[in-house]
């Protein structure tokens, strides 16, 4: 994989370490590919502040998408104080004092069951502000290959299955929600759409809106944009609906990474390079996905000639990021760049073991302008604490 444009223009030496670079010239191109779909098919593309929520960037964003999806009331927030276009809500299940703060900041909010959904709707009603409200729907298809990210799987608690769908209780619902994606093309929404179709299209002409989820790798080079396009259009002619896509990772693909120091290097079976960096608490999805991160100028063991097993800073034994081989030995205070660090990994981040968050930071590839946003030390652990 080849480096960023980012990397050529940086002195890596003078970057914090550990640190997540996001380049807003990276950001520009993706929002591009996703605006021009919007365009196209008039569909409306929404941030899902699960994937990416680095807020310094948000003027940028909102140039581009409608607004935000929440996973809970925090998130929705944040997207209401610092993205303030629509704020869309979802979540496996709101409290009523949850609910109470929602009503005064959410355009749309989706309930998992129709339970809740008759348990709050007074509390719609009496809001203040117009807000829309669906239903999500499990379609019991699944296209995901890791059963944690398989949101249609056997014994899923999100979404209502067929069979427990309640038609006599859409009264109030404008619109259907559904995600079965994860980092996957088009034909993945292709075969979605026509299980979607053949067990809840009876309803879709009923409703204002449909959201097609996340999970749509829509920035990625070989994703197949004009397929996309005719199964929105598609959709939305048939059932005269407006229809949303909430993408996370596509907005910030191949947007940023994180440059990490190594701080020594040890022997146990094979060399180990210890980094100022965890698996657990800066790349928490590299041990549950799991996955094994590139980094610029290394391969793996049998690739290079020199090898290494990197291994993080905290006491948990499983604390590996992999093992990747070099053209030249490392040393104590040798950087790595880890790629492709800007979504999931960022909002993921943890100070178990009381290791430090990185640093975050801005980069411009085009202007070769560089900012440092923020630092995180002692108080932002402590404070999680008591």
């Amino acid at each position: 994989m080849d480096a960023l444009p980012l990397i050529a223009g940086l002195d890596l030496e003078q970057v914090p370490s550990p640190c997540f670079i996001v380049d807003q010239a990276a950001l520009r191109c993706n929002l591009a590919v996703l605006d021009g779909v919007q365009r196209r098919t008039g569909c409306r593309i929404l941030l899902a502040l699960k994937g990416y929520a680095m807020f310094r960037t948000f003027p940028l964003i909102r140039r581009t998408l409608h607004g935000i999806c929440a996973s809970g009331l925090l998130e929705a927030r944040l997207g209401r104080e610092t993205f303030d276009r629509e704020v869309h809500v979802y979540s496996a299940a709101f409290s009523p004092a949850d609910m109470d703060a929602l009503v005064k900041i959410a355009d749309h909010v989706t309930f998992n069951s129709f339970a809740q959904w008759q348990r709050f709707r007074s509390k719609i009603a009496a809001a203040s502000r117009p807000i829309r409200c669906g239903i999500r729907i499990n379609p019991a298809h699944s296209e995901g290959t890791v059963p944690i990210y398989d949101p249609c799987g056997p014994g899923s608690r999100l979404g209502v299955l067929r069979r427990d769908f309640q038609p006599d209780r859409l009264d109030g619902i404008s619109g259907l929600l559904f995600h079965t994606l994860c980092e996957q093309n088009a034909d993945a929404l292709e075969r979605t759409l026509a299980v979607v179709e053949r067990d809840f299209g009876a309803f879709l002409n009923q409703m204002d809106w449909v959201n097609f989820g996340g999970g749509h790798h829509i920035t990625r080079a070989d994703y197949d944009i004009d397929l996309l396009c005719r199964l929105i259009d598609a959709i939305q002619k048939r059932y005269g609906v407006q229809v949303y896509l909430e993408p996370g990772e596509a907005v910030a693909l191949n947007a940023g990474v994180m440059v990490a120091t190594v701080l020594d290097i040890i022997h146990n079976d094979m060399p180990i390079a210890i980094l100022d960096t965890s698996a657990a608490a800066h790349m928490p999805d590299v041990l549950e996905m799991p996955y094994r991160p590139e980094i610029v100028g290394a391969g793996r063991p049998d690739e290079k000639p020199h090898a290494y097993r990197l291994g993080g800073l905290s006491c948990l034994a499983g604390d590996v990021i992999g093992e990747y081989a070099f053209d030249a030995p490392l040393t104590v205070g040798s950087r790595l760049v880890f790629l492709d660090m800007a979504h999931y990994s960022m909002v993921k981040t943890n100070t178990f073991n009381g290791v430090a968050l990185p640093t975050l930071a801005l980069y411009d590839s085009d202007s070769g302008n560089f900012e440092v946003v923020r630092t995180f030390g002692y108080e932002d652990y402590r404070m999680r604490l008591s």
